[in-house]
């Protein structure tokens, strides 16, 4: 875990350009984007008299890979659901920071409330934003999940750092779809992420041959990153990969039942997709020579 520390109140920098993303309709059906638009922006708005926004970084990054050439899970959700696991982290941390503090006024945020968490890690020193959109660290690299703590807590705050991208365009030019749009700006309804998790409706026809074995997320721009050769293997027991995901084949997935499919992804973050959403994913996404 790595902790930053910054200032609660506005993100000025990120107003405008949360607000073009938004009109170039880049959200795609994730509606909910829309609401809230000022309490994304300032985190005062979200914890009255807030003072600071206690930034963390876990790490997800698996010890072992799937085998190629086999529906690929993004690495993100090999494990339990990562909601779930930092959630019990965060009530531990709180739980230290009442003894050490007395009572304090705050919110913990886990992927689950309108706040910019990868402006704030940014804030906070924790990396930049890369090309990608993602926070990059030199240390660490990409994979790991962000969460929040806003608190009434007076603090030292950390600056932010800088960006170390350069001239490098190896996740622009990774991406099979195109969705990095310009820098640090994807377009959602391009992302095999957005496509295989968050769309409801059936993928457009056009992305048939460009998926690259993708059913769960994607991770075709982390994976290129040469800042992520810095990344090691995370040492959460409950981020573990499940056994099908490193092992099952496009034929072994296709004989899973609705059942099987509830056993093996109990408790797990692809759930999201239900058994029909993950079963279009797989049909295709797969490659022509294999249906």
């Amino acid at each position: 875990m790595h902790c930053g520390i910054s200032e609660s109140g506005f993100l000025e920098e990120e107003a405008p350009r949360l607000e073009k993303w938004l009109t170039n309709g880049y959200h795609g059906q994730m509606k909910w984007m829309e609401n809230h638009f000022d309490k994304r922006l300032d985190t005062q708005k979200l914890v009255e008299g807030s003072r600071s926004v206690i930034s963390l970084l876990f790490n997800y990054f698996p010890s072992a890979n799937q085998q190629e050439n086999t529906p690929n899970i993004s690495k993100y959700a090999f494990g339990d659901d990562y909601h779930l696991v930092l959630k019990d982290k965060m009530r531990e941390i709180m739980t230290d920071l009442q003894e050490a503090f007395g009572q304090i006024d705050a919110r913990v945020f886990v992927d689950s409330a309108p706040v910019l968490e990868r402006a704030w890690a940014a804030k906070a020193g924790l990396g930049w934003i890369g090309k990608h959109s993602l926070l990059l660290s030199k240390q660490k690299g990409s994979f790991f999940f962000i969460a929040q703590i806003i608190c009434d807590l007076e603090l030292e705050y950390d600056g932010p750092t800088t960006d170390h991208c350069g001239s490098c365009t190896a996740c622009i030019d990774a991406c099979p779809t195109e969705a990095i749009v310009e820098d640090r700006v994807v377009d959602s309804n391009k992302c095999i992420s957005y496509l295989t998790i968050e769309l409801r409706d059936q993928i457009p026809n056009d992305f048939r041959s460009k998926m690259n074995d993708w059913i769960y997320g994607c991770d075709i721009c982390q994976d290129v990153c040469p800042w992520n050769r810095f990344s090691t293997p995370h040492e959460e027991v409950r981020f573990e990969a499940r056994t099908p995901i490193l092992e099952y084949t496009y034929k072994d997935w296709e004989e899973v039942t609705e059942d099987v499919f509830r056993d093996i992804f109990r408790k797990s973050a692809v759930k999201r997709t239900k058994f029909s959403g993950f079963f279009r994913n797989l049909q295709f996404s797969k490659p022509t020579e294999n249906q």
